[in-house]
């Protein structure tokens, strides 16, 4: 789902502005294995936030570097972390931060042409032409605290959807080393038309969907549901639970564990007794998926092996007695036949 907030302006320099530009107003294609899953009131909360953040940076941009530049929105896209890597130029700037409290990594992206001519206005130079170079030991600080004054701007713009502490950790020049996410990784992709002097580009910042999303999300619990919505939400409840009550699952009723040496264990032959620890005063376990919920005593129901459901031992629970009537050996070998069967 894209939402633009800017007409493509048409005197673009070519090459540097039609990455995301021109899209058309025609059908798009939709996978339904990968479905959209923001809504219009989350792009324009996200929209809010980004021209917020437009227009602080641009002030930044034109008084550190004391030169005209603008920013403004382009497009809010949600794409997978490959489409959005495949889609860049390299080489390029892209600057990989953190955004605690949130999990993952984001991304802000912009040409190192523009970069360069950055650099070349905060050490007096006219901008112009730059070479396409990586930056040198005495560069690269300067961008560096370009970009942390950046996120500072980021930070102050999202205050209204999470309190962002945004810190920058690496700078890569080619976006395949740029490892942020997975390549199926869902992110919220932002388009940025960005002006320096007579520089420009469109910028980019790549925020996880998996962090964001939620936040966004929280807005709209607190939205009043009309009575159809409500309805339908219960209506949706009751048959995720009747469909879940009706589900089979496998359950085991399984004895203690038992610890064997591993020379025991390949030297086992058949005719072998395994000496159980479990004793007959302590309850079986019963599970599935390997999550003990209840437990049981061994019985029989007619001519078929049964289990009956006793309360949970108490914690500190200690054995009575160990059964002394048969050998431990046979005990064993009876309940692991109680087991199979």
């Amino acid at each position: 789902m894209t939402q633009s907030t800017s007409a493509t302006g048409s005197g673009r320099t070519p090459g540097k502005m039609s990455r995301r530009g021109g899209k058309s107003s025609g059908p798009e294609p939709y996978d339904f294995r990968r479905p959209t899953k923001l809504s219009r009131e989350h792009i324009r909360t996200l929209q809010i936030s980004y021209e917020t953040f437009a227009r602080q940076y641009a002030t930044l941009l034109t008084t550190s570097l004391r030169a005209v530049s603008q920013v403004s929105l382009i497009s809010i896209e949600q794409l997978t972390y490959d489409e959005y890597i495949s889609g860049l130029s390299s080489p390029t700037v892209v600057a990989m931060f953190s955004i605690d409290p949130l999990p993952g990594t984001a991304i802000l992206e912009f040409s190192l042409s523009t970069a360069m001519a950055c650099i070349d206005h905060m050490l007096g130079g006219p901008g112009g032409p730059q070479p396409q170079r990586p930056l040198s030991d005495i560069e690269m600080p300067l961008l560096h605290g370009l970009i942390e004054r950046t996120l500072g701007e980021l930070r102050y713009a999202f205050e209204g959807i999470v309190a962002l502490r945004p810190e920058m950790t690496t700078i890569e020049y080619n976006p395949q080393f740029a490892q942020a996410g997975a390549t199926s990784d869902a992110v919220i992709v932002s388009s940025f038309e960005m002006r320096v002097g007579t520089e420009e580009c469109v910028a980019s910042i790549c925020l996880p969907f998996g962090s964001i999303f939620p936040k966004l999300q929280g807005e709209q619990g607190s939205a009043v549901l009309t009575e159809a919505q409500r309805l339908a939400r219960e209506v949706a409840y009751r048959n995720v639970v009747a469909g879940l009550e009706g589900a089979p699952i496998e359950v085991a009723v399984r004895f203690q564990p038992v610890r064997m040496h591993p020379a025991d264990l390949i030297g086992l032959r058949p005719g072998d007794v395994v000496p159980l620890a479990h004793t007959t005063s302590t309850p079986l376990a019963v599970t599935t998926a390997d999550i003990t919920f209840a437990y049981a005593v061994p019985g029989a129901q007619g001519n078929r092996l049964a289990c009956l459901v006793v309360p949970n031992p108490q914690p500190g629970q200690r054995p009575t007695h160990r059964p002394a009537a048969q050998p431990a050996g046979q005990l064993g070998q009876n309940r692991a036949e109680e087991t199979r069967r």
